[in-house]
């Protein structure tokens, strides 16, 4: 099925979010009593939760923005993305269990931090971390706009981009933030002669 990161899915929720029973039901897998988590969200729909991160995926916390345009290289050039929620001007990209320990090296490796101050850095969530979760159900009031899902989990086993991946959306990403110029920076001690007025 052929899809793109910005569409809601319609869930069997009933919700604008578009997390179905079978996505919810994945996302509980990753807590210790899944059926205590699949029952809160009956009661409350609309309430997000903090699950643990490690055995059935994994995430990587990016700045809203700089995460945006890692979601369009991964969409526009590359196989798509796993589940993506945004909470509180970070974007959360939901990925296979062990990206967040292997990542960190893959991005030492391409020097991350040499590339510029527009590159922010990138959280890794793996075991032993825990994240919040948007609820299910969406809540469309502005007050709640900033904790949503982007492409919501609708499958008990969705396809989740590793390491790799990540670190290739993130170089192909900073690319885009970093500008290159070709002159060299101008020389602070030499003379400027306006050449516009010559006749």
């Amino acid at each position: 099925m052929s899809r793109t990161p910005y569409e809601t899915f319609p869930g069997d929720l009933g919700d604008a979010a578009g997390v179905t029973s079978d996505g919810a039901a994945w996302l509980a897998s990753a807590g210790t009593y899944p059926r205590s988590t699949l029952a809160f969200w009956e009661e409350r729909p609309d309430a997000p939760v903090v699950l643990p991160c490690g055995t059935v995926f994994d995430v990587v916390n990016a700045p809203a923005i700089f995460g945006r345009r890692m979601l369009d290289r991964l969409w526009d050039e590359g196989p798509g993305s796993g589940p993506v929620a945004v909470f509180r001007g970070r974007m959360l990209l939901f990925t296979a269990p062990g990206t967040a320990a292997r990542l960190p090296s893959l991005l030492g490796w391409e020097e991350w931090g040499g590339r510029g101050q527009g590159v922010p850095p990138l959280l890794c969530h793996g075991t032993g971390d825990a994240v919040t979760v948007p609820a299910p159900h969406g809540d469309p009031s502005p007050a709640r706009a900033d904790t949503r899902w982007l492409a919501a989990p609708d499958t008990r086993h969705p396809w989740l981009p590793g390491p790799e991946i990540l670190l290739w959306a993130a170089v192909r990403a900073a690319h885009a933030t970093v500008r290159i110029s070709i002159f060299p920076p101008a020389d602070q001690d030499a003379k400027v002669y306006d050449v516009s007025r010559r006749r």
